[in-house]
């Protein structure tokens, strides 16, 4: 089936879309001729240009590239936390930017797992509150919900650290939460955006192994880095961004 037959098999104007509506899910991420520019003083920059990536179920998709080369702004398109300028970006097959904010953010939380640099954890919440603050949309009650966070506490070997708020905790203590918090939905898509840049070396070796594991579980793992032990995984696709465009097996 031709691109084009396929898009058309498929209502996209449907307000209540749901991932489970599609018979199969082609790709976890796919970006044709992506662009976002940004006007700062009356002048346009591009972040990203002319963006093209096709990312499977079960790939492990590495994006290097220097400090403002577009990255970040790459990753927030692909996590529909913003929209692009021209240009289609689908997640699951959804073509996320063609829907509103309400939409976007329920498809967020359960289809895509943000880890940030600075762990981005809510500094009023505990550990296992933090896990359970993505799980808002489940019907499951909050004894329910406390239980399955503990669960994923206890998987990443800090269960006695659930009632520590993140300044009680080391800096890979809490890129672990954030870790936890990422998958508390089990989302089919895992999205880093330099996950070991504030760690150490024994930390930073945790938050590798912990990624490599949610991609042998069939996550698509997609991470923007500088880390060489990253970048070096045997099995990553590997790209290079440079002044918004992304450059292939690098």
């Amino acid at each position: 089936m031709a691109d084009d037959d396929y898009l058309d098999a498929v209502d996209y104007t449907r307000d209540d879309l749901d991932v489970e509506d599609l018979e199969e899910v082609r790709h976890a991420v796919r970006l044709l001729d992506v662009h976002r520019t940004f006007t700062l003083a009356k002048k346009e920059i591009a972040a990203v240009q002319g963006v093209n990536l096709t990312v499977d179920a079960g790939d492990f998709v590495v994006i290097s590239g220097k400090s403002g080369s577009g990255k970040t702004t790459l990753l927030n398109l692909i996590g529909a936390i913003d929209l692009p300028t021209s240009g289609r970006v689908f997640v699951m097959d959804v073509p996320i930017n063609d829907y509103d904010e309400s939409f976007r953010a329920s498809f967020r939380l359960n289809n895509t797992g943000f880890i940030f640099q600075s762990y981005n954890l809510v500094s009023t919440l505990t550990a296992v509150e933090n896990i359970m603050f993505p799980m808002q949309l489940s019907d499951k009650n909050r004894t329910e919900l406390r239980e399955d966070a503990l669960k994923l506490l206890e998987n990443i070997g800090l269960d006695e650290r659930a009632d520590h708020l993140p300044w009680q905790l080391s800096s890979g203590e809490q890129q672990r939460i954030a870790i936890a918090r990422a998958i508390a939905n089990d989302p089919p898509i895992i999205l880093a955006d330099e996950p070991t840049a504030n760690l150490d070396g024994d930390s930073g070796q945790m938050i590798r192994e912990l990624l490599t594991d949610l991609n042998k579980q069939g996550k698509a793992v997609i991470v923007m880095t500088h880390d060489e032990k990253i970048i070096k995984q045997p099995k990553a696709h590997c790209y290079r961004m440079k002044l918004g465009v992304l450059e292939q097996n690098v």
